[in-house]
């Protein structure tokens, strides 16, 4: 009979040591820089509540945007030590790591966010997520936001307008390089500190995509939108490496199937929203200023040829993309 105690208490004590080990791992975390507005936010609640069904409620991911857990390279940080799991993080953040994913911001290389979305299945777009192991990530898919334009308290309508004009600008070396040749002067900042900066003239312009534009309507401090398009604004859905490596075979399959099909839908998301976005700012007084584009795609051929010609997985790519 004691033995049976024994047992017994053995059990109920694997037991109990089970069910902490399966309440820690539903406190998942997955962070992103974006309001919850953003078809990037939209895409990190598909997968969370997809996760869920799929796991039977084993897996559960909070969901943090505006980086609410940290910048990027904070939340990459947190990543690479398995504190935060997931994550959807712009390619501009990752080429800090990985110089490759600098490819998809070049100028002019994609015609709209459709020719984006099919660049994601080109070989070098995959490889450039296989690199990021390397860094302690694992890359399972692309997102896209809208294609980025120039929002503007004056009007802008070629390139030169832009000559010393203050615009706030992705903090990575293509973007600053793509503002210098036009003439502007590319200034980092936090969305959240845009539109004081735009009321009190401490900037000039902005460089976003729609989705952001509608959902902060930075359009109400500077009212003229300039349809650029100069280049696409892609993130990719990362898990980390450290927490990955601690999954089951059986529970990678049923991460990686969730975040394929989320991938999908945010393809068609994005693609309608940008459409829709544009009909939004118009209705909501954004103001869109007939431009010269052909003057900013010469600008953006020189810019592109740079970039192409120093790291040979960004030239692959740019050959794979262009005439999808």
């Amino acid at each position: 009979m004691q033995i049976k105690k024994m047992v017994r208490a053995l059990v109920a004590g694997v037991t109990l040591s089970v069910a902490a080990v399966g309440a820690q791992a539903q406190a998942l975390k997955l962070g992103h820089i974006t309001p919850p507005t953003h078809v990037w936010h939209q895409v990190s609640e598909k997968i969370s509540a997809d996760l869920a069904t799929a796991s039977g409620g084993k897996m559960k991911i909070a969901v943090s945007p505006l980086q609410k857990l940290g910048n990027e390279g904070q939340m990459i940080n947190l990543m690479q030590a398995g504190a935060q799991q997931f994550g959807v993080f712009t390619v501009g953040g990752l080429a800090n790591r990985e110089e490759s994913f600098l490819g998809w911001s070049l100028p002019y290389v994609f015609k709209d966010v459709a020719h984006a979305t099919r660049a994601a299945k080109t070989p070098a777009a995959k490889e450039m997520l296989k690199r990021l192991e390397q860094h302690g990530l694992i890359g399972l898919g692309y997102t896209f936001a809208g294609m980025r334009h120039v929002l503007s308290v004056q009007p802008v309508a070629s390139a030169k307008d832009l000559a010393n004009k203050k615009i706030r600008s992705f903090p990575s070396p293509v973007y600053n390089d793509w503002w210098n040749a036009n003439g502007a002067a590319p200034t980092a900042m936090p969305l959240s500190e845009v539109a004081p900066s735009l009321t009190t003239k401490l900037l000039d312009a902005v460089d976003i995509d729609l989705d952001a534009l509608v959902g902060l309507k930075f359009h109400q401090q500077a009212p003229n939108l300039t349809l650029t398009g100069h280049m696409a604004f892609p993130a990719v859905i990362v898990v980390s490496k450290k927490w990955w490596d601690t999954r089951s075979q059986a529970e990678r399959d049923m991460i990686a199937k969730v975040v394929a099909e989320a991938e999908q839908w945010g393809y068609k998301t994005a693609i309608d929203a940008d459409v829709a976005n544009l009909a939004k700012a118009k209705a909501d007084g954004a103001n869109i200023v007939k431009a010269d584009i052909a003057s900013f795609q010469a600008v953006g051929g020189k810019v592109r040829d740079q970039y192409v010609a120093k790291n040979p997985l960004i030239a692959d790519f740019y050959k794979q993309a262009k005439d999808l």
